[in-house]
């Protein structure tokens, strides 16, 4: 399925958020890079006028992790988050360093890998492993 095809992709691009305030974090980069075909949700860090969107629909709220505040759309297909984990880098940073793939601003493999490994959860372990079978072959 093209990444703009698939249903959670069509949800957040239907907000129009500006590319430069907000980056898809989470499951989500292995979904763009190819490497799930399906996630349960597409997580956003969103900062200035992406965030200002998410709270013109729906109020925030404080996520499962207690950092920061989220704002659930899409009956929870999107989470809208104005910080992400803790430890992670802030939000301005993960935003400034997205990578842009059909134009739709994800966090890097290695951020996810490394956040991943840090919350240690073992629906997590999979992920890290295909992401460091996708980090092999892309060095051979």
């Amino acid at each position: 399925m093209e990444l703009r095809q698939h249903p959670f992709i069509r949800e957040l691009l239907s907000l129009r958020l500006p590319p430069a305030d907000y980056v898809v974090a989470g499951s989500g980069p292995l979904l763009a890079h190819g490497l799930r075909q399906d996630v349960s949700d597409l997580d956003i860090v969103a900062r200035a006028d992406a965030w200002k969107i998410a709270l013109s629909m729906a109020e925030a709220q404080v996520p499962p992790s207690g950092h920061g505040l989220m704002v659930v759309l899409f009956g929870g297909n999107i989470e809208i988050f104005d910080q992400w984990l803790p430890g992670a880098r802030d939000a301005d940073e993960l935003i400034d360093s997205a990578e842009l793939i059909e134009g739709i601003p994800f966090c890097s493999l290695a951020e996810v890998r490394e956040w991943k490994t840090r919350s240690n959860r073992a629906k997590d372990q999979r992920d890290i492993e295909l992401i460091e079978e996708h980090e092999r072959s892309a060095t051979k």
